[in-house]
């Protein structure tokens, strides 16, 4: 068994070899050309600046060929000076022409030098601040959502999350393909590239530190072994899973899922109760989508709610839930409620908008 820290060293050594796995939403950067250009500009500024402190105080240089040195002579001097050639056939010689060089074309070349070398410090830089930022971001996590998979499903668990309130910093995407993880930085969601039945594609993503727990795999099978993962490497998260199959949800169960949802019998159910009533239909598939109309909730009971019967509430109470058992609002035992009870109702949805925590170079 693997101590914490050797975890996290093993954790970062294999995220040298394999490449950046844990990929954090990017900020919009100018395109390739036009930096490119942008740099070139500033280097002719450079140079072109440099010709003139010299050419303006020719008469202090000296050309070993004529004696004299015009234009074309400042323009030679300067571009063999500039990338430190200097072959000494024209020199300053006056006290002008040297206080020059010291104050103002020896700064110019410097800068000369770091715009021709642009490239390479802005990688080593941009790299420095993505090691950072990845260091900032796996100390402050605390408490977040993972999400196995970001498919249909895996995306209208988030869409319901965010329109809870949870921001999109709070939650982190495991899938294996490059391009998904790509999309999901594009949404503002950090991701993880990796098998997420493997232990340390999991640990990348923190999994340890979460709250919640979503497994959204295209699989059954990948979903109870991603479950026996998460749930060894988290004893005390939510995990809830989809499975296609109903004859799964019971080993999904025994794998630690603390709630099962069956997408193919779910979609069926609607669809047989839209053919029947599909008012009926209308007011469900309203019901699971968090935000707009009318809206499922969990919540505490109040203490003006505490000993009243479940009609008498505020709300549309559909189930009380009292320790370990769901008690439906007509069953004779939901009532009176007590202090710690907690309520499933119908409400009136609020739309509210998800908080983002803007990156910090």
């Amino acid at each position: 068994m693997k101590l914490p820290m050797r975890d996290a060293m093993a954790r970062q050594a294999d995220e040298r070899v394999a490449g950046a796995r844990v990929r954090l939403p990017r900020r919009v950067v100018e395109k390739p050309l036009q930096q490119v250009a942008k740099r070139l500009l500033m280097a002719l500024g450079v140079l072109l600046a440099t010709v003139l402190i010299v050419y303006l105080d020719r008469a202090g240089y000296h050309d070993n060929a004529d004696e004299t040195v015009d234009f074309l002579d400042s323009v030679y001097y300067a571009t063999v000076t500039l990338s430190t050639t200097g072959y000494g056939d024209i020199v300053p010689y006056s006290d002008s022409a040297r206080l020059a060089n010291i104050l103002l074309v020896t700064p110019l070349r410097v800068l000369f030098l770091i715009i021709l070398v642009g490239t390479t410090l802005e990688v080593l830089t941009e790299r420095t601040r993505e090691e950072f930022r990845r260091n900032r971001w796996r100390a402050t996590l605390r408490d977040h959502t993972v999400i196995v998979g970001f498919g249909t499903k895996g995306r209208s668990a988030i869409q319901t999350l965010c329109a809870t309130g949870l921001r999109k910093d709070q939650i982190v995407i495991v899938d294996p393909a490059t391009k998904v993880i790509d999309a999901a930085n594009a949404d503002g969601f950090v991701g993880v590239v990796g098998d997420a039945t493997r232990t340390d594609v999991l640990l990348r993503a923190e999994v340890q530190k979460a709250r919640q727990i979503i497994v959204a795999t295209q699989r059954d099978d990948t979903a109870v072994l991603v479950t026996l993962t998460a749930r060894q490497l988290n004893k005390g998260a939510k995990i809830v899973a989809a499975v296609r199959e109903e004859e799964n949800a019971p080993l999904l169960r025994q794998s630690g899922a603390d709630a099962v949802i069956t997408s193919a019998s779910a979609a069926g159910r609607l669809l047989g109760l839209s053919v029947l009533s599909p008012s009926a239909g209308t007011v469900m598939e309203d019901l699971i989508q968090q935000g707009s109309g009318l809206d499922l909730v969990e919540r505490p009971v109040t203490k003006a709610e505490a000993g009243r019967s479940v009609r008498e509430t505020k709300d549309l109470v559909v189930s009380v839930l009292r320790g370990h058992r769901l008690l439906g609002y007509d069953d004779p035992a939901a009532s009176p409620l007590q202090l710690t009870d907690r309520v499933i109702t119908i409400v009136r949805a609020t739309p509210v908008t998800p908080l983002t925590t803007p990156d910090e170079d």
